[in-house]
């Protein structure tokens, strides 16, 4: 196992896939994304795992993927989950794979890129931006306290946000 690895958390939405592609590709390092990983081991989409088994069982999925690929993962920037780290087993095991680099988004933000997605298990139904407020508001002191490094994002573009990461990363 690496310590090389550079670790995205964030809000869902906070741009941790489209960051960690450009990033991996400006650092020659691999991209994975734990939440696509999850869909191609279970053969369905996140939304239907939630629906059929819940969220527990998700976040079982993800602590059992950690652990399998944390001794195998070099110089790659991995994207997790919103929620992966608010499990406090999968935050540790995030913080002995890598650097943990937080994209911190406001919620006008968060509620501006999410606006129609209808991907998002934990976003359903008609009060999002009640939902949005409710789980920033939980998660937001559990990314801080995680993070090595913590990167605004609100107003900037992908580049400038990578640029920053290797800058201070």
């Amino acid at each position: 196992m690496s310590s090389d690895n550079i670790i995205l958390i964030g809000f869902m939405g906070s741009g941790k896939s489209s960051v960690g592609k450009l990033l991996a590709e400006k650092m020659g390092y691999d991209f994975r994304d734990t939440d696509d990983m999850i869909v191609a081991d279970e053969g369905m989409e996140i939304q239907e795992i939630f629906n059929k088994y819940g969220e527990e069982l998700f976040r079982n999925l993800e602590t059992t993927l950690l652990l399998s690929v944390m001794d195998t993962l070099e110089r790659t920037v991995l994207a997790t989950g919103g929620g992966m780290p608010v499990r406090e087993r999968n935050l540790n095991l995030l913080r002995v794979m890598g650097k943990i680099v937080y994209l911190r988004a406001s919620q006008e933000s968060v509620e501006s890129r999410l606006f129609g997605d209808n991907t998002r298990p934990l976003l359903m139904g008609d009060d999002y931006k009640d939902r949005i407020k409710k789980l920033l508001s939980e998660r937001t002191p559990i990314y801080e306290r995680a993070a090595d490094l913590i990167i605004d994002t609100d107003g900037k573009s992908i580049e400038d946000i990578v640029n920053e990461i290797m800058r201070q990363a």
